[in-house]
C-alpha cells in the first residue's frame, strides 16, 4: 500500500499501539489485528532494521538455553533456571516446527557440527541428555536430525577436518539446525499482513510524546523522521494500551511516559564476519565454545559464503549507532583460529561485517542479561496498560505475538470480529522480459525492484536493496547495483539527479560504514 500522509492519522483511536516494527512488533501487530483489535504499528526507523537483521540468523532448537552455564550443578541450584530453559527451548522446538512446515521459503537447512573432546567442558553423555530432552520436547515437530559421529567419521567431514587438536576429538555431534536466510523479509511479510488486515502500519514514524489519560488509555505524539516528499507531518493518537517492543529503545520509550521507569533492557553487542571457505564446506557448520564459555559459530552463508560469530560483549552506547570494530574482528578472527585452525583465515579474507545488540533481559543475577523472554506489565511502573516485551528472539517471534495478544485479551476484549492471518511468504510480482537488477544474482528483477518501491515505504536503497528484495546480502552487498536500482525508481520516489547522486553515495558510505566493505571505486 502507498504511503499517506501521517496527518491522515491524526485524532484517531486505536485499541492497541504497538511501538517498534522489529521481528517482535510486527508479530504482535498481526496478531493483534488478526483477533480483532484495531492496531496502531510505528517505528522511528525501517522495519526490521535493528536487531532482527542483524542477529546470527539461526532458526534454533533449543539446545543453547539447556547449556547451563560455567557448572552442571548451576541448573541443580536454581530449579528455577532449569524451568525457563525448557520452556524456552520448548518454544524454539515448536517455532522451528511451524516455520519449516509454513514457510519454509525462508529458511534453509544446515549441517550443525559440535565437536566434544576429552578436555571439552561438556562430556558426551551431557550432550546426549540434552538431545534427549529436546527429542522430548519435539514430539511430533521437526526432526531433530541428530546422530553422534565417531572421531575418524568426524574428521573426514568438511570443515571439522581442520578443527584443533584431532588427536583430543572423541566424538561429533551432528544435527539440523536452520537458518533465516533473510529476517528482514520476515519482518515486512508480518508487518504487511497486519495492512492487510486492516492495521495502520508506518515506518519512520518517531513516537515523540506517551502520556497517560484519564481514567485508562493514552495518547500518543507521532512525527515523521524522515521527509519523504510529504514534509515532516505529526499527528496525536490515542490507544486504549501500548505495546512497547522497541528492542534495545525499550527503556527510552517507557523514559517518556516515566523518566524513571525501572530498567528493563541489558544489551549484548553481536559481531559477525563474513568468509569465503572451499566449495565443499558450503552445507556445513561447525559450532562450539569460545575460550570465554561462550558459543562461537561458523555458519553457511549466501553465495558459497560462511559466516564467523557471534561476540558476546555488553553494550552500553549509542542504539542508533551500532558497527563491528576492528577489535572485535581480530577477536573473532583468533578465536575461530583455536576452534578450526587448519582453514588459516587471516583479516584479509574477511569480505565484509555486521553488529547488532540484542535487547535481553536486564536482571542483576546476570551481569550479561537473562535470554529468558519476558512480557512486563508496566502497572508496577505506574504505567497500567502498557505491556514491554525483552528478549524475545527471532525464531519465536509468533509465539511472542500470541503471547501479546493473549496478553492484551487477558485485559480488554477486542472491538471487531477475528479474521485469519496468513504466515505465507509475501511475493514481489514480476513482468515477463523484466530485466534482473544484478546480471549475476537474476533473482530480483527492476518490476520487483519499483513494485517494492510503490508499496513497501521504502526511504532510501539501504531500505531497498537489503530489506525490500534482498540483495545487500550478497557477497559484493549490491554496491554495483546501488546506481541502477535509484535509476529505476526515481520516478516513483521522487529523486531528481541530485537525490541519486546521494543515494547512491549515501548506500556506498554505509557499506563502508557498517559493514567494513571496500567499496573501491566501483
Amino acid at each position: 500500500m502507498a504511503l499517506v500522509p501521517l496527518s491522515t492519522l491524526d485524532g484517531r483511536r486505536f485499541d492497541v499501539a504497538v511501538i517498534g516494527a522489529g521481528v517482535n512488533g510486527a508479530s504482535a501487530a498481526q496478531h493483534l489485528q488478526a483477533a480483532g483489535y484495531s492496531t496502531l504499528l510505528v517505528d522511528k526507523g525501517d522495519f526490521g532494521a535493528g536487531s532482527s537483521s542483524r542477529s546470527s540468523r539461526i532458526l534454533g532448537n533449543g539446545l543453547r538455553y539447556l547449556a547451563p552455564g560455567r557448572s552442571m550443578w548451576d541448573f541443580v541450584r536454581h530449579p528455577q533456571r532449569f524451568r525457563n530453559a525448557a520452556r524456552m527451548a520448548q518454544y524454539a522446538l515448536a517455532a522451528r516446527t511451524q516455520m519449516v512446515e509454513e514457510t519454509g521459503e525462508r529458511v534453509r537447512a544446515i549441517n550443525f557440527c559440535y565437536p566434544i573432546y576429552s578436555d571439552s567442558q561438556y562430556a558426551p553423555w551431557q550432550i546426549r541428555a540434552a538431545f534427549a530432552l529436546l527429542g522430548v520436547l519435539n514430539r511430533g515437530g521437526t526432526s531433530l536430525g541428530y546422530r553422534m559421529l565417531g572421531r575418524d567419521e568426524a574428521l573426514a567431514l568438511p570443515l571439522v577436518r581442520w578443527v584443533r587438536t584431532p588427536e583430543k576429538l572423541r566424538t561429533v555431534a551432528l544435527h539440523h539446525q536452520y537458518q533465516f536466510d533473510w529476517p528482514e523479509r520476515i519482518v515486512l511479510d508480518t508487518a504487511f499482513d497486519a495492512e492487510r488486515m486492516g492495521a495502520a502500519v508506518r515506518n519512520y514514524t518517531a513516537v515523540a510524546g506517551l502520556e497517560r489519560l484519564q481514567p485508562k488509555g493514552w495518547r500518543l505524539r507521532l512525527a515523521d523522521a524522515v521527509d519523504r516528499g510529504q514534509g515532516i507531518g505529526s499527528a496525536t493518537v490515542e490507544a486504549a494500551m501500548v505495546i512497547n517492543a522497541a528492542g534495545i529503545w525499550i527503556d527510552r520509550v517507557n523514559g517518556l511516559a516515566k523518566p524513571d521507569a525501572r530498567r528493563r533492557i541489558t544489551g549484548t553487542k553481536g559481531v559477525h564476519i563474513a568468509i569465503r571457505l572451499p566449495p565443499e564446506c558450503r552445507d556445513y557448520c561447525v559450532v562450539s565454545l569460545n575460550r570465554d564459555n561462550e558459543q562461537i559459530y561458523c555458519v553457511p552463508w549466501r553465495d558459497g559464503l560462511h559466516y564467523i560469530g557471534p561476540t558476546e560483549s555488553l553494550y552500553d552506547g549509542d542504539p542508533d549507532d551500532i558497527r563491528p570494530t576492528e577489535p572485535e574482528i581480530e577477536w573473532l578472527l583468533e578465536e575461530f583460529a583455536h576452534l578450526v585452525p587448519g582453514a588459516g583465515i587471516k583479516r584479509r579474507d574477511v569480505l565484509y561485517a555486521w553488529a547488532g545488540v540484542r535487547p535481553l533481559t536486564h536482571d542483576p543475577a546476570m551481569p550479561k542479561g537473562n535470554r529468558s523472554r519476558r512480557i512486563h506489565d508496566q502497572a508496577d511502573d505506574g504505567m497500567d496498560g502498557v505491556l514491554s516485551i525483552t528478549a524475545g528472539p527471532l525464531m519465536s517471534h509468533r509465539v511472542a505475538g500470541r503471547d501479546l495478544a493473549g496478553a492484551v485479551a487477558a485485559r480488554m476484549p477486542p472491538s471487531a470480529a477475528p479474521q485469519p492471518l496468513s504466515y505465507a511468504a509475501r511475493s514481489l510480482p514480476d513482468e515477463p522480459g523484466s530485466p534482473a537488477l544484478l546480471n549475476h544474482r537474476p533473482g530480483v528483477t527492476i518490476a520487483q525492484l519499483r513494485h517494492a518501491a510503490m508499496t513497501e515505504q521504502p526511504n532510501d536503497l539501504v531500505d531497498l536493496l537489503f530489506r525490500r528484495v534482498g540483495l545487500g546480502w550478497g557477497e559484493t552487498m549490491a554496491r554495483d547495483g546501488a546506481g541502477p536500482a535509484a535509476r529505476a525508481v526515481a520516478d516513483i520516489l521522487g529523486w531528481d539527479e541530485d537525490r541519486i547522486a546521494r543515494e547512491v553515495a549515501g548506500y556506498r558510505d554505509y557499506l563502508e560504514r557498517m559493514h567494513l566493505l571496500d567499496t573501491g571505486s566501483g
